[in-house]
């Protein structure tokens, strides 16, 4: 239902004239037409007894008197109903219209400099200024009305405010010096104060204009609030309270709200100016506008005025309020996330915002639930902006930047919020906005025919769960009332349209389709307004006439009856649901329905012969119970097996059959009928050959288990109650009476029987004789397997209780050891501390032989046992301990290693079979604790080697690797017996014979074949001469190093003594060194004795830099020596080991760059292959005259041994001399 919106003509549609038009006035205030008179939702006029505040799911649709509205149909209804002021609309295109206010009047603006005052008939009342007015000061920008309607403000694009009286059309004041030249008024606002308004420009500046009379002379006094030159403003708005809210607290501040670029400030204009709150905008488009909104809401129960804010996609809610103390309070609430730019926020109410965003849909947002109810698009209203006045182009454009882009989407005097109604101004039309009372948003959605969202909107209302509700009843009772009639109202449309809608031809299956998708609303909604008569009586007889709608009707009860949604049909639906249920064959439905409901109105003759012809045995037995209260005859006549001992077990514990309770005052009855019941001797019409208690007989033949179990539960109901005791012996006595003395019930039934009075009697409280004899025959049936576990566990429980204190224990033993009940044997041997002999029950009992473990280690290490039974057990147990390790070897290793620790040997000794001695001594190892101490000889270690070289041959090696208690040449030989060449190898090379672990590797037929056979003579010889190369390589190594060291430590100590000089002056200059000390100059001394002044050295250049180091020579040895080579002998080469130092410092025991060159010197004395080459040559020379292994090496050039000027020097160095 959607498509654009078109002009409507009169003649066209034959509309016909009025005598007189609807005012504005009429159509916002539109009464309903209610019974009793309610008050309407008012934005200013807030009455918390009377306003709504709930919420509700609806669909979408608005409508308009000029046709029907484009609109986002969803699930809240049409929250929204839209009209055009025509009258208005026809004025505004060729007056250019740019802006306008509502109050009482509504004015416009023009771009011409005039304001345009209609009246609620929309009749043009006023017309304000010149145009050539509007040629000085440009076109309106801005205009408001004060709260008594008798005022006007108009701003103008180049600056300047007139005031307007709106009575007579005087222009009373001309403002133009409120604030800065060349800018354009944005905003100007009366305040609630008659004579405070607030004026907005383009430079961002606010200014408060006080209006006085003085002397009979109108004047205005202009205060700055807040300068444009700390962030320009471009929204303010002032906080305007209705008359009945005229001595709320706040008000009284006249605060005053303004949103800049950057932050909103929340001020008090009185008594003083005072800034109550800033908040910061945060991360926002630039492009965003800033909006503000002020209205009072109801919050906990007290009325307080909220300021609504935003720029971008965010809007926040500052509380205002003041405490109890006076004391003011700004309070932010819960934020809402849109995800969509605004241009425009509206307060429609004061719990629903309407807002514009940049696409220009209109979005309706309930505040508390901040859900979104309603989108209206907006487009074709062509919504005018103000960007040229935030842009101030009437003088000159002098804006900033950030200003000019945020005013490219301004509306802020295009959008007026008055008295619950919001009008938006567009080029050719003024619209307003209205929120539709709750009727018209039914009938709406009514008109379309969507009665499925009718009922559901309807419903939310009904519950109080509607948003956006207006022109209700506050108090539930009244709101239910009218909105029930309504939903019935509804609800008969929607039968008459559903058989309307049916097709009338086509299948079968295409009509009951159209009626299962509507009857079972209908179902649903009477029942949730607890209408059943309106169902059965209205609604149903209208679907009967049509037959498909009838059998649909009649199957859609089944579910609600089933869940007990219904409980109680009208006699006539009763009956043709029965016939039509039984005409379809649909039987089952039939029984399921008669269990769930009330059958008080039926004929009973007519529906128990129905269900015993169709062996409804559940309906059967309902009818019997709720209808007759009789509940003896469905077991009488009806034999159902199981169904009837169900039905017997819910009579015992007092629950009806097959749901429910009995009535509290019949449940002694019926218990004491059935027992009675089955206590019968004979049946009513009993034969002649019957046996006696026909029915305890039956029902013990038919499940002997299930009907004891039936019986057992009952009897835990049995305690104070004398008469049922009664019963209950009576019926044990009939029920051995019957199964004992006769051969028809097997021993399996009558271990069943005894198992269950074996639990009566062991109960602590019973009261049932003596029945020793029974213990007897339960155990006397030692071949029947059937139930061993269950009937050993009874008489477990009657022993642990003392039922049988009477009977022989030597009797009761060898019955128990007959029938393997060995729990019993151990529980005699325990009250006879005959705790060896519960050994043997352990081993006996294949279920417990794992748990025999813990009770040996639990005897034999817990106190509470004399030393005599721990002996024993002890004893039983070492008796046994071959049977442990079958058992289980890990545990019986682990009870050996803490209990048995000095028998271990003859432990072993004891098992023989080699199998079972391996897993033990095996598991022994593996579960020994490290934390124990037991030192075991290496022979059971050696032991465990040769048992794991027979069972597990790849566990040897690992076990040699981590034990260390055993021998080397045992556990050599027993490898080498069982050929484990691993094993063996790993045992030679940790004895040291690494040669003989890898011929033993050899030995190993994996490497004994193929190529590697070859040449196994020659990895054999390579091993020994491996071994000779490494001993001489050692001995080779030592023999080095030691040289080394006696060589260097004789080296350091010659070239590192002190030096004497022969004279004390330098052997240059003749100057005395001792006469130059206070100079700090430095000298040198070499070894020759000969002392020079390093300058006199520099002189005479006998220095060689190298390595940024000088290296000094003696200058008188090598003038001396002539042009002859420095290093010719001994006696020379000690005159150029130079010793370089200060007066000042001494030398460092360390080799310095000198000394160095003189070790190098030195060594290249003694030329000739080192003592590593010689030794290396005599190794080559000794390995080629091994037999066998290669061919000889013939004498050549390249071996040292061959040179004639051969000489072995392996003599130290001689010392250096002076």
């Amino acid at each position: 239902y959607n498509h654009k919106r078109t002009g409507i003509d009169d003649k066209e549609f034959d509309i016909p004239q009025v005598d007189t038009p609807p005012t504005l006035e009429s159509i916002l205030n539109e009464p309903e037409d209610e019974d009793e008179p309610f008050i309407l939702e008012d934005t200013c006029l807030l009455n918390t007894e009377n306003i709504d505040a709930h919420s509700c799911e609806t669909s979408s649709l608005a409508s308009s008197d000029s046709g029907d509205l484009e609109t986002n149909a969803t699930v809240h209804g049409s929250v929204l109903r839209r009209n055009v002021l025509k009258g208005i609309s026809a004025q505004i295109v060729s007056a250019a219209v740019r802006l306008l206010t509502v109050s009482n009047v509504i004015a416009v603006g023009t771009s011409h400099g005039l304001a345009l005052v209609f009246d609620q008939n929309q009749a043009l009342r006023l017309c304000l200024g010149t145009t050539a007015t509007g040629a000085e000061y440009g076109a309106v920008s801005a205009l408001s009305i004060n709260h008594d309607c008798t005022r006007l403000l108009c701003g103008f694009a180049k600056g300047q405010i007139t005031m307007w009286d709106l009575a007579n059309g005087k222009l009373l004041r001309t403002i133009t010096d409120a604030h800065p030249p060349g800018t354009a008024i944005l905003h100007v606002k009366f305040t609630d104060h008659p004579a405070l308004a607030v004026c907005n420009d383009s430079g961002g500046s606010v200014f408060e204009l006080s209006f006085r009379r003085v002397m009979g002379m109108r004047t205005c006094e202009s205060r700055c609030l807040f300068s444009g030159s700390k962030g320009e403003v471009c929204c303010v708005e002032p906080l305007h309270a209705g008359p009945e809210l005229k001595d709320h607290p706040i008000t009284h501040y006249s605060l005053l709200a303004m949103a800049s670029l950057t932050k909103i400030l929340l001020i008090g204009l009185k008594p003083s100016l005072k800034v109550w709150m800033t908040f910061p905008y945060g991360k926002t488009d630039p492009a965003s506008v800033p909006l503000l909104a002020w209205q009072f809401v109801a919050v906990q129960k007290t009325i307080n005025p909220v300021l609504a804010f935003c720029r971008g996609d965010t809007i926040h809610y500052l509380l205002v309020k003041k405490d109890e103390f006076g004391i003011i309070h700004v309070i932010k609430q819960r934020q809402l996330q849109l995800n969509c730019d605004l241009i425009s926020l509206s307060w429609i109410n004061p719990r629903t915002l309407v807002l514009l965003d940049s696409t220009e849909k209109l979005r309706v947002v309930d505040r508390p639930s901040q859900e979104e109810l309603e989108t209206v698009d907006m487009a074709e209203l062509q919504l005018v902006y103000n960007s040229s006045h935030f842009k101030s182009l009437a003088t000159g454009g002098n804006v900033s930047q950030a200003l000019a882009l945020v005013g490219e989407k301004t509306c802020y005097q295009s959008v007026c919020s008055y008295a619950g109604q919001i009008m938006y101004l567009g080029t050719k039309s003024v619209h307003i906005m209205t929120l539709r009372n709750w009727r018209e948003r039914v009938d709406h959605l009514l008109k379309q025919e969507k009665f499925m969202e009718a009922l559901s909107l309807a419903w939310s209302l009904h519950e109080g769960t509607a948003k956006a509700v207006l022109g209700l009843f506050a108090d539930p009772a009244k709101r239910k009332g009218v909105v029930a009639d309504k939903m019935v109202e509804i609800l008969l449309q929607y039968v008459d349209r559903s058989l309307k809608k049916c097709p009338e031809q086509g299948k079968i299956q295409v009509m009951e389709q159209h009626f299962q998708d509507m009857v079972p609303v209908m179902v649903d909604y009477c029942l949730l307004l607890q209408r059943t008569d309106l169902l059965f009586n209205q609604i149903y007889p209208r679907l009967v006439e049509n037959s498909v709608a009838r059998g649909v009707f009649l199957e859609s009860l089944e579910p609600y009856i089933l869940s007990e949604r219904i409980g109680c049909l009208t006699a006539a639906v009763m009956r043709d649901l029965l016939s039509y249920f039984q005409e379809n064959g649909m039987m089952d439905s039939v029984e399921g329905c008669l269990v769930h409901m009330d059958i008080t109105n039926l004929d009973i003759q007519q529906v128990v012969q129905m269900c015993w012809d169709n062996q409804l045995y559940d309906a059967m037995i309902y009818v019997f119970n709720s209808g007759m209260n009789d509940y003896i005859s469905p077991m009488e006549h009806v034999v159902m097996g199981n169904k009837l001992l169900v039905y017997i077990s819910c009579c015992l514990a007092g629950r009806a059959y097959p749901l429910g309770d009995i009535p509290e005052d019949l449940v002694p009855q019926v218990k004491n009928q059935v027992f009675e019941f089955l206590i019968r001797l004979h049946s009513v019409e009993a034969a002649q050959e019957e046996e006696v208690y026909p029915y305890i007989r039956t029902l013990l033949h038919f499940d002997t288990r299930e009907f004891l179990n039936v019986l057992a539960l009952t009897f835990e109901d049995f305690k104070n109650d004398k008469r049922a005791l009664e019963y209950q012996q009576r019926i044990v006595d009939i029920l051995l009476k019957v199964m004992v003395d006769n051969s028809d019930f097997t021993p399996s039934q009558v271990g069943c029987l005894f198992t269950f009075l074996a639990r009566q009697l062991a109960k602590p409280d019973n009261t049932l004789f003596s029945l020793t004899f029974s213990i007897c025959t339960l155990l006397s049936f030692p071949d029947d397997d059937s139930r061993h576990t269950e009937r050993q566990q009874v008489l477990l429980e009657l022993l642990q209780v003392g039922g049988v204190v009477q009977f022989d224990e030597e009797r009761l033993l060898e019955l128990a050891e007959k029938a393997e009940f060995y729990q019993i044997c151990e529980f005699m041997y325990d009250k006879k501390h005959l705790y060896n002999k519960i050994v043997d029950c352990y081993l006996k009992d294949p279920l417990r032989k794992e748990e025999l473990f813990n009770y040996i280690h639990n005897i034999l290490s817990m106190p509470g046992y004399s030393s005599e039974e721990k002996q024993l057990v002890w004893v039983k147990a070492l008796q046994h301990i071959k049977d442990l390790v079958s058992i289980n070897s890990a545990k019986t290793a682990e009870l050996v290693a803490v209990h048995f620790a000095d028998e271990v040997q003859s432990i072993i000794t004891s098992l023989q079979v080699c199998s079972i001695v391996f897993f033990f001594c095996n598991s022994f190892r593996e579960g020994l604790n490290p934390q124990t101490v037991l030192r075991l000889g290496p022979d059971l270690h050696e032991l465990l080697v040769d048992l794991l070289c027979q069972f597990s041959p790849q566990q040897v090696t690992a076990f040699l690797k981590t034990s260390q208690d055993y021998r080397l040449e045992e556990a050599i030989q027993i490898t080498e017996k069982h050929k484990l060449h691993e094993a063996a190898a790993y045992l030679l090379e940790k004895k040291g014979n690494v040669q003989g672990a890898f011929e033993v590797l050899l030995q190993d037929p994996v490497y004994g074949k193929g190529k590697l056979a070859e040449i196994q003579g020659l990895i054999l010889g390579m091993l020994e001469t491996f071994n000779y190369e490494q001993t001489l390589l050692e001995t080779t190594t030592n023999l080095l190093n030691s040289d080394l060291h006696w060589s260097l430590s004789h080296l350091r100590k010659a070239v590192s003594r002190g030096l004497h000089p022969r004279q004390y002056h330098c052997n240059i200059c003749l100057q005395q060194y001792k006469r130059r000390q206070e100079s700090e100059e430095e000298i040198i001394i070499f070894s020759c004795g000969h002392l020079y002044h390093c300058q006199c050295l520099q002189r005479k250049e006998v220095g060689v830099l190298s390595e940024r180091q000088y290296s000094w020579s003696c200058y008188k040895c090598t003038s001396n020596q002539g042009s002859r080579p420095c290093f010719g002998s001994v006696s020379m080469l000690s005159c150029y080991v130079g010793m370089f130092f200060s007066l000042q410092m001494l030398t460092e025991a360390t080799l310095d760059a000198q000394q160095t060159q003189a070790w190098d010197h030195f060594r290249a004395l003694y030329r000739g292959p080192s003592r590593l080459a010689v030794l290396t040559e005599l190794t080559h020379s000794h390995g080629n005259e091994r037999a066998g292994l290669s061919n000889p090496v013939h004498p050549g050039t390249g071996s040292i041994y061959h040179s004639e000027n051969f000489q072995l020097k392996l003599s130290p160095p001689p010392l250096v001399e002076e």
